[in-house]
């Protein structure tokens, strides 16, 4: 993050670089040093992650799993009853 601040200080500075290059030259010279900065970033924040155990994966995708197939078999039932409720209204009035 430090060195996120110190790239911003020295592009609104203009200092940094003792190579007086001008446009899209510039931006072309900075990727280098500003993707080494973005994975350095990542990997920063990456260690920070808590990551679940496996036996939080498996019970989390056990409810979901089942709560799906639980809502699945819901709108099935629902569905086929006002089908079969709006087939019997057409039919009868026809």
């Amino acid at each position: 993050m430090t060195e996120a601040v110190k790239l911003k200080d020295e592009q609104e500075s203009g200092g940094g670089s003792s190579i007086s290059m001008s446009g899209p030259f510039q931006k072309i010279a900075e990727y280098p040093r500003r993707w080494k900065l973005f994975v350095h970033d990542v990997r920063s924040e990456m260690s920070k992650v808590v990551w679940p155990s496996r036996q939080d994966v498996i019970s989390t995708t056990a409810v979901v799993v089942i709560t799906v197939a639980f809502f699945g078999l819901f709108f099935l039932g629902t569905d086929s009853l006002f089908g079969a409720m709006f087939n019997w209204v057409l039919n009868r009035f026809k």
